[in-house]
């Protein structure tokens, strides 16, 4: 049983698209896990500003 040429590329282009995708989506998690915000002054108490639930500085 032969599988005829553009189904293997096909199916090759399948494969690649997945691979890559799931590469991207791995780095992504592996950079936001290894990064941590750096601390910044936040406003003061007003109306208009907006600031962290639970500051870590």
């Amino acid at each position: 049983m032969t599988i005829e040429r553009p189904r293997v590329l096909a199916i090759s282009a399948a494969l690649l698209v997945v691979a890559v995708f799931a590469a991207a989506n791995i780095h992504l998690v592996s950079v936001s896990l290894s990064s941590q915000p750096s601390c910044v002054e936040t406003a003061k108490e007003g109306a208009d500003t907006y600031r962290p639930a639970k500051p870590s500085c």
